[in-house]
């Protein structure tokens, strides 16, 4: 029986969290739970709905986190499962509901269920990880490739068998043909409904299943660099992704998992989908109503963003998605900060406020990775500080994604800007960032103008507007500066536009199109009409009510 569910999380935005990195209480230079509950009321003042936590589960920490040995409790650095529900409640208190990152593709190789795993071909889980035999020469059964460089297959001389990892080599891929491995799952995610926990984040969902008869990916060739998800310098990039994820078995199990989430109330859970076509795996895992309430990809997470590259996006997402409901992203911590993506080494703060304005225009939900909201650009970490296994293996050409996690800014005049909690601090597990201490939230939030309070006002403004929640999403011609649509949502139609670039701009309004009034109290503008015509300052923004 389904439990009701207020769908709080359609149109809702949520905020990220990257435990290492958010606030040290300990002073042992890593952030934790504890520090977490201490700074909810930064994220319940901004305006959140709620808060996604990257893992915090027992792990060796090969990639922070992302390889765990249990899925029901705590790291120690990072705390315990007391903490974890005094957080989770002081959440609430908030008004915030608590989402979990889940890793269920893979797990450590130092996970129990995988040491059985490896210690013989016919163990009680001897079939809960994907094995498989050499060819007869001795090479992996497939062409396979892991996203951190390399064959996806691993030689276990005990064994004598490869194993799958489509991450670090310490990341053995899980076996969801198993029926066994399904059930362990489902353990886990009831663990944690249990618990309190309002709905879960999903790493790398579409990489649950792989083909059973383990045929090789075609070739694609030499990648041009357009995928944000994969860099230039990563063979990865060289095959079609057509049998090592987003198998159609994937979408059966998605729908056993949500028939578990709908009989907690109101609960919801958010896909990240890394694919050949993003846009159509989103469609797929969130159509129909019965597996995934939401999922994001990269198609904002790379380097363009002009009027034309936008406006494609947004008509394939109309034409695909559908019904489909997205999360959209400008940022995360696989990802460079979007300050410098889009902005270059010295990002205006126009650009900023416009990319806030616009991602909490689009139809769907929206995520902000923490100090989005800070103009946080990406951070210089040097070699002998990169802690990232994916920047040490490609430096210098890819330098990994410590640039987008170092510690999070609160105090400007403090030696380590007020990641510490105690008062004497061990070294933060990465540097802090000298370019992030004139955006610390202390100064920012003195600055009536500042990216934060900018952030505060949109996002309080926004509750207000039914049809950026809620409406339907019309785009208007495509224009070289001038990104342009209608939200709709019954007798509201809002238009929403903004100039992507450096530049003023006048753009046309399309017949039918009429403003009526501006809307006040989004805190961005720069946008005047004039009849038909609209002008534009650099980064100007309009929102304005349709006769």
């Amino acid at each position: 029986m389904k439990a009701p569910n207020s769908q709080w999380w359609r149109g809702g935005v949520i905020y990220q969290i990257y435990p290492r990195s958010y606030q040290d209480s300990n002073g042992d230079g890593i952030g934790d739970l504890p520090g977490i509950t201490r700074r909810l009321d930064h994220i319940a003042r901004l305006g959140a709905d709620g808060i996604w936590l990257s893992p915090f589960f027992k792990s060796p920490m090969k990639d922070f986190g992302y390889d765990i040995t249990d899925y029901n409790d705590v790291d120690p650095m990072f705390g315990t499962l007391a903490d974890f529900k005094a957080l989770v409640n002081r959440a609430h208190e908030l008004g915030l509901k608590v989402m979990v990152d889940q890793v269920y593709s893979h797990t450590s190789d130092q996970h129990p269920w995988f040491v059985e795993s490896r210690k013989s071909r016919d163990n009680a889980k001897a079939d809960w990880y994907v094995w498989a035999d050499p060819l007869h020469d001795g090479n992996p059964p497939n062409n396979w490739l892991s996203i951190f460089g390399g064959s996806a297959w691993q030689w276990d001389t005990g064994r004598k068998q490869y194993y799958l990892h489509n991450f670090l080599t310490s990341q053995p891929d899980l076996n969801f043909h198993q029926p066994q491995v399904q059930d362990a799952v489902l353990a886990a995610v009831k663990f944690w409904l249990e618990f309190g926990v309002d709905g879960y984040r999903l790493d790398v969902v579409n990489f649950y299943f792989h083909d059973r008869q383990l045929r090789s990916n075609p070739a694609r060739g030499a990648p041009d660099g357009s995928d944000p998800a994969v860099p230039a310098t990563n063979p990865y990039g060289w095959q079609w992704h057509r049998f090592d994820k987003s198998q159609p078995e994937n979408l059966v199990f998605l729908q056993r998992l949500r028939a578990l989430l709908d009989e907690y109330p109101d609960t919801t859970m958010v896909g990240e989908i890394g694919d050949d076509d993003g846009l159509a795996r989103v469609a797929e895992y969130t159509g129909g109503g019965d597996k995934l309430h939401m999922a994001y990809c990269f198609d904002l997470l790379g380097e363009p963003h002009s009027a034309p590259y936008l406006h494609g996006v947004f008509t394939r997402f109309d034409r695909v998605v559908g019904s489909g409901w997205p999360c959209w992203a400008i940022t995360n911590h696989d990802i460079p900060r979007v300050a410098t993506r889009w902005g270059g080494a010295n990002p205006p703060a126009g650009l900023l406020k416009l990319a806030a304005a616009l991602q909490f225009s689009l139809r769907g939900s929206a995520c902000i990775y923490q100090g989005d909201e800070l103009g946080l650009p990406e951070a210089q970490i040097a070699f002998e500080d990169l802690q990232d296994p994916y920047g040490i293996a490609m430096w210098p050409e890819f330098k990994g994604r410590d640039g987008c996690r170092t510690p999070f800014p609160w105090d400007s005049g403090a030696p380590d800007l007020g990641f510490g909690g105690a008062a004497k601090n061990a070294r933060p597990w990465l540097p802090v960032s000298e370019s992030h201490r004139a955006l610390a939230v202390d100064r920012q939030d003195a600055d009536d103008g500042s990216l934060l309070n900018t952030y505060r006002r949109l996002l309080a403004w926004r509750k207000g507007v039914p049809a950026l929640l809620h409406g339907t999403m019309e785009l208007l011609p495509v224009h070289e500066q001038v990104l342009a649509f209608v939200r709709r949502h019954g007798e509201q139609r809002v238009l929403c536009a903004f100039n992507l670039s450096d530049r003023d701009a006048d753009f046309a309004l399309p017949a039918g199109i009429s403003v009526s009034a501006l809307l006040d109290g989004s805190g961005v503008g720069g946008a005047q009409p004039s009849g038909a015509t609209v002008h534009f300052t650099p980064w100007g923004v309009l929102f304005a009510a349709l006769a």
